[in-house]
């Protein structure tokens, strides 16, 4: 039987987590950038139009602090670190969608979750590409 003060520390596994808490929290910058470009554009355009371009105002900023702050180790070319980031980004963007679609309509309905059942569907919309948002940025956006 091992005996628990013996068990060796996991530094990789400490590291990983505090990089994803980097992660969401640099993510939830640009996602405020993102809500509050979208209130001030509301001032001057329709709010369809306001919400494209407050998300690509947020693409930018996690864009800069992901790779500035968080994955600063790239050799890539910047142009090719643009593209997949992008590419990234519409992979969750769909995710978030199809998530947020399933919610509302079919699994709050099913389980009569009638809480204010949109904004429910639509965050665990949103944080549902968080998980994969975090990998395919490291291995494959930032390499």
């Amino acid at each position: 039987m091992a005996n628990e003060a013996n068990r060796p520390e996991r530094p990789g596994k400490t590291k990983s987590l505090a990089e994803f808490a980097l992660f969401l929290a640099l993510g939830g910058v640009a996602a405020l950038t993102n809500l509050i470009v979208r209130y001030f554009l509301n001032f001057i355009m329709p709010f369809e139009a306001a919400v494209v371009l407050a998300y690509i105002a947020g693409m930018v900023v996690a864009f800069l602090l992901f790779g500035r702050i968080l994955f600063d180790g790239s050799d890539s070319a910047l142009s090719r670190r643009i593209i997949r980031f992008t590419q990234v980004n519409i992979l969750g963007a769909g995710l978030a969608w199809i998530v947020s679609i399933t919610m509302a309509r079919f699994i709050l309905p099913a389980i009569d979750g009638d809480w204010h059942p949109l904004e429910i569907a639509h965050f665990v919309g949103v944080a549902t590409p968080a998980f994969t948002s975090y990998f395919l940025h490291k291995y494959y956006t930032f390499t």
